[in-house]
């Protein structure tokens, strides 16, 4: 296989909302470059992207496919990733190996919340962008409108390179003020297109607009803005050389224009990343860390060279289980060269791995590859200890490479086998499934007795749920977390009196007690007080009073939740000199601390989340209107562009599912973020629906 050096590569992830193009766009890609015959159709589920059954079934992208072609001599490698919020992990974690991302914005709809999410991740991860606005063959297609909403809402430095002749079915020409030619694409869906002069009747506006990227090229180097300024232009390699160094330091975003599914304009995106977008070699040396020190308050450094002659090092950035293959681990290549057998060290473990077959991929289509260098892409099997995010490299070059910072899951489910011999092979199902996508995360929670699996929507999990039956083999059952209620008192209870006594053949039972019981603040926890004097309760009982009320505080009382802020104090009591045992103490206090309980007005707390939504504006009283009926209160508002944000407090008992509902009420564009906040008051109708729901389990559980 053809070799190619770092500045023959150009590195690209495919990004931006669900159904905005992006698979038909690789499809177009592929086509045009002669790595395919055909042009697929997501629709006709024949995509080399969209190869999984899942992903056939649903017309969506779940997961991130690898893809390469070579273009003029250069070796794109291209991730199309997903565009649903459920999968935003593998977006994030395509964007951390690339040098460029490609966002797609529908001519028709624009801007919207999963634009705004990949936005974020560019920003964080310092990508350089391309904005394409695809799908102008369609009916209603408005290039103007979105290129505004794109400059007011992703960023003001985005640079119009390309404008439609016509919008709609006639879609089949472009303007392109980088080169100042009219860009004919030709019939037939091959992507060929000839070079023209602007007619006259849009002279004026190309003008217009290589003028404002001309000014903004300008601004970006101190030296051009003086020749500018002087002069009144640049040479064309001033032009070309700050064009890609604007966009390289993401001074400048480029707007782009096609129509995927009719292969108009995807070449010409192709060119402009080949002539203008970074390579490898581009970016100077690769930044790590010393291993061990990545986590710590100084971490040390380690600069490494993109240099195929230097050390080799890769960065596993992806891990998936294919049949008939095994594990695959995906990864880029920071330096040296790559090559079948090559023995290294996982820096993040101190384990050995031997890399066995090399592979470059086209979805599910594996090539051999005998080395890649420094910059490329490719992925490895049946590695033994290494996992997402673990760097490779070789004994003489210990380094850690940054890891991605997956988002943190906003659905949550229980889990539990159908079968009861099943709990065993469930739990190695599920630690596979997290190896492979890190934004799945599961838990086992020993206060409600659940193991409770989370992750970025319901289709997300229910990705998941599919996954662990047809590969483990598990057949499983989702339900509703238990909420983990707490209990306390809101009135002092100055005396809970308690005598155990029990009389049988040989020694009895004598415990007495007398306890006092207060609230306390919230988070305040458990406080006990010994406040005996005189011995009327010897002190070698006083522990067992003690580990009493932390056993039954731990069962509860109202509902068998945790009872919390609360303090006792052991005030009086007697005892037996003979019958009298720790055992009989123990069972005094809980005793008198549940008849106490009961006397303290007890009330069930239960968890309030701090929410953040962000929906469109014509969605906003609709999603207002659902907090308050969840018993939300409102915190705040802010405006970000055309988009709102709404802070408020809502009980985590009203937010099961939430994510999926606010998807709905929002058309798709709706996203939230959560987190603990703190507990309070439960309304005396809700709680008495909760204790009633645990005396039918309990009830349940003794007939069992």
């Amino acid at each position: 296989m053809k070799e190619f050096t770092p500045d023959q590569i150009r590195n690209i992830s495919l990004v931006g909302h669900g159904h905005a193009g992006k698979t038909s766009f690789a499809e177009a890609v592929l086509f045009s470059a002669g790595s395919t015959n055909r042009l697929g159709r997501v629709e006709d589920g024949n995509t080399v992207s969209d190869y999984h059954p899942d992903e056939i079934e649903r017309l969506i992208s779940i997961n991130t496919s690898q893809l390469w072609c070579e273009w003029k001599g250069t070796k794109f490698n291209i991730l199309d990733t997903p565009g649903y919020t459920d999968f935003t992990g593998e977006v994030k974690a395509s964007l951390r190996v690339s040098d460029s991302a490609i966002v797609f914005l529908k001519a028709v709809e624009g801007v919207e919340v999963g634009t705004e999410i990949v936005g974020k991740y560019t920003n964080e991860l310092r990508n350089a962008v391309v904005l394409v606005v695809n799908k102008l063959d369609h009916e209603n297609a408005d290039f103007d409108r979105v290129v505004k909403q794109a400059h007011d809402v992703i960023n003001p430095d985005i640079a119009v390179v390309q404008f439609p002749v016509r919008q709609g079915l006639a879609f089949d020409s472009i303007i392109d003020v980088a080169r100042m030619k009219l860009l004919k694409f030709n019939p037939g869906g091959n992507g060929s297109y000839t070079e023209q002069e602007i007619p006259a009747e849009l002279l004026k506006q190309a003008e217009g607009k290589r003028q404002e990227l001309v000014e903004l090229i300008a601004e970006t180097d101190e030296g051009l803005l003086n020749k500018y300024l002087e002069n009144g232009l640049l040479t064309e390699n001033e032009f070309a050389l700050g064009l890609k160094n604007g966009i390289r330091e993401r001074k400048i975003f480029p707007l782009l224009c096609a129509s995927s599914t009719t292969n108009v304009g995807v070449t010409s995106v192709m060119d402009f990343v080949l002539d203008h977008c970074p390579s490898p070699s581009d970016w100077g040396d690769a930044v790590g860390f010393a291993p061990g020190t990545a986590q710590s308050e100084s971490p040390e450094e380690v600069q490494v060279k993109r240099d195929p002659s230097g050390h080799p090092s890769i960065f596993i950035f992806r891990t998936v289980a294919e049949a008939h293959v095994g594990e695959l681990s995906f990864f880029k290549v920071y330096s040296g060269t790559i090559t079948a057998g090559l023995d290294m060290v996982n820096q993040s473990n101190g384990k050995s791995e031997r890399l066995a077959q090399l592979y470059i991929m086209n979805g599910k289509d594996r090539k051999e590859a005998g080395k890649l260098l420094a910059g490329d892409i490719g992925a490895v099997v049946k590695l033994k200890d290494t996992h997402t995010n673990n760097t490779l490299s070789d004994k003489n070059l210990p380094v850690v490479y940054r890891t991605i910072q997956f988002p943190d899951p906003v659905f949550h489910a229980a889990i539990h086998p159908k079968s009861k011999g099943d709990e065993d092979k469930l739990s190695t199902a599920l630690h596979a499934e997290h190896q492979e996508d890190p934004t799945f995360l599961f838990r086992v929670d020993p206060e409600v007795h659940q193991t409770i699996i989370s992750g970025q929507g319901e289709l997300h999990l229910d990705v998941v749920v599919r996954r662990l039956q047809q590969r483990f083999h598990v057949e499983v059952e989702l339900s509703e977390p238990k909420v983990p209620y707490r209990e306390t008192i809101k009135a002092v209870v100055k005396d809970s009196e308690y005598k155990h006594k029990k009389q049988t053949g040989g020694h009895g039972q004598y415990g007495h007690v007398h306890l006092r019981m207060e609230p306390l603040k919230r988070g305040s926890g458990f406080e006990f007080l010994n406040e005996i004097v005189g011995g009327v309760v010897p002190g070698k009982f006083i522990p067992a009073v003690e580990k009493g009320l932390v056993e039954v505080m731990k069962e509860g009382v109202l509902a068998g939740y945790p009872v919390v802020d609360t303090r006792v104090a052991l005030f009086d009591g007697s005892f037996h000199d003979v019958d009298s045992s720790e055992m009989a103490f123990k069972i005094a206090a809980m005793q008198a601390f549940r008849k106490g309980f009961q006397e303290g007005k007890p009330v069930l707390l239960e968890p309030i989340h701090t929410i953040e939504v962000r929906v469109p504006e014509d969605a906003m009283g609709d999603v207002m209107g659902d907090i308050s009926s969840r018993r939300g209160r409102i915190l705040g508002m802010d405006s970000a562009g055309h988009m709102q944000i709404i802070r408020a407090q809502v009980p985590a008992a009203e937010l099961h599912k939430y994510a999926t509902i606010l998807r709905s009420k929002t058309a798709g564009r709706g996203v939230f973020k959560s987190q603990m906040s703190h507990y309070e008051e439960v309304p005396h109708d809700a709680a008495e629906k909760v204790i009633q729901a645990s005396e039918k389990y309990k009830a349940a559980e003794q007939e069992a």
